[in-house]
């Protein structure tokens, strides 16, 4: 349900689910349910949560209107004051209304659960040992590029914002510069699930003596934590942590969103939510990584990945870290053939680049190492590779980053296996 001047549309359809574009919790650290305030538990992804509203002014400053419609009974949670001018809180539908009525208003939609998938599994948690370079990492030649990951001495001077479910903050391998916390009922932004921490290390792990090394090696990391403890979330709290990235957009360089939805709207800047708050972050100089998504559908019907403003990927398998496609399928590893794209990824125009994204090791949980597939870790190379441009370049725009990207991307894999007649490129790094 949806009030205000911008859409109107039924409660069913007016905003789909964002779920994770990715992976399992190993079982041995599957982190214990917190639903904090809004006690999703037990409620389906895309569900509306009831009394749980996400309000945007037609200008103005959101403070004194919020503090105005706290005393009318509205209990706000987050004032929005970068991505979107607002406010998200609970209320009735009743009060909702009287809300919607106020001239200062412009929309009003209730808010829905979000949550991380387990659709992919992943073989288990490993303890640190020497450093290794993922095949991921490999393949889209970071080793080659001008910080040489691997070598055991390259840093790459970047921000890189996780909007995810937090970042395992004492990882060692990890550079992580801080954060915030979204989520209601939690107070930090330590990570308790394990999927922010992996997309982190793919990205940005430290190249060093163990473990592994990132696309943007040492690149300092954010927690947008958006995500609880069970892998659930919200609307509001995504769009707190693209409020909270849009307020810090002259740190932040890159934010990477592994997180999908089945409903993109309208489609322009100017909706009242989640396109106008990205539009607004992308603006504001800070470029998104989106994963397209793992149903094998044209990701077109998806949001954010349909947004033109992000960079949208999606994912090809590769086990060996180099093309031609020689590798075997390891066991365990569900994704296609080597060199061939994933057989779960999305696909289609929207798609802007592809990278590995099957049986992908990074940082895990307590200072650990775990294997996770998904367009997830396809986005996550990309974000790292989307950090290294910009260390080098640190006046180009998102616009001029996703067309660095895709001026240097190849076509070395097997296009034979894409699954429409839209060739999308894979990432390469190696002259960056």
């Amino acid at each position: 349900m949806r009030f205000g001047g911008v859409r109107h549309r039924a409660a069913g359809v007016a905003v789909a689910a964002l779920v994770a574009a990715c992976c399992a919790v190993p079982a041995a650290h599957a982190a214990p349910a917190r639903v904090g305030e809004m006690h999703l538990a037990g409620m389906a992804t895309g569900a509306v949560i009831p009394n749980s509203w996400i309000v945007t002014l037609r200008s103005g400053d959101p403070d004194p209107v919020a503090a105005e419609h706290a005393r009318w009974g509205v209990h706000v949670a987050q004032v929005l004051h970068s991505a979107l001018r607002g406010y998200t809180g609970r209320m009735n539908a009743a009060l909702a209304q009287r809300v919607a009525a106020d001239p200062r208003v412009r929309t009003v939609e209730q808010d829905r659960v979000v949550r991380a998938t387990s659709d992919w599994p992943s073989p288990g948690v490993s303890a640190p040992s020497a450093q290794s370079i993922p095949t991921g990492v490999a393949r889209v030649g970071a080793p080659a590029s001008s910080t040489k990951a691997g070598d055991g001495h390259g840093t790459v001077d970047a921000d890189i914002a996780v909007l995810d479910t937090g970042i395992d903050a004492a990882h060692p391998d990890l550079n992580v510069a801080g954060g915030t916390d979204c989520v209601p009922g939690t107070t930090s932004w330590d990570d308790e699930r394990g999927h922010g921490t992996n997309i982190a290390g793919i990205a940005a792990a430290k190249d060093n003596d163990f473990g592994v090394v990132g696309v943007a090696p040492g690149a300092r990391v954010w927690a947008v934590r958006v995500l609880d403890a069970a892998g659930d979330g919200s609307l509001a709290t995504l769009t707190c942590g693209i409020d909270w990235v849009t307020a810090h957009a002259a740190i932040i360089d890159v934010a990477n969103m592994s997180l999908i939805g089945i409903d993109p709207g309208d489609g322009n800047c100017l909706d009242g939510g989640l396109h106008q708050a990205i539009c607004t972050s992308v603006a504001a100089g800070v470029t998104y990584t989106v994963a397209a998504g793992n149903d094998a559908a044209d990701a077109s019907s998806y949001s954010p990945a349909s947004y033109p403003e992000v960079i949208t990927v999606g994912a090809i398998a590769d086990y060996d870290g180099r093309g031609g496609g020689l590798a075997d399928t390891p066991s365990g590893c569900d994704g296609g053939g080597d060199d061939e794209f994933a057989t779960f990824s999305n696909y289609g125009s929207v798609v802007d680049i592809l990278a590995p994204g099957v049986c992908i090791r990074s940082t895990w949980l307590n200072g650990g190492y775990a294997t996770l597939t998904g367009t997830s870790q396809a986005a996550a190379h990309v974000a790292g590779a989307a950090a290294l441009y910009r260390s080098q370049h640190p006046g180009a725009g998102p616009a001029a980053v996703r067309e660095a990207l895709r001026e240097a991307a190849s076509s070395n894999y097997d296009l034979s296996t894409d699954p429409d007649d839209v060739p999308i490129r894979l990432l390469d790094v190696a002259d960056f």
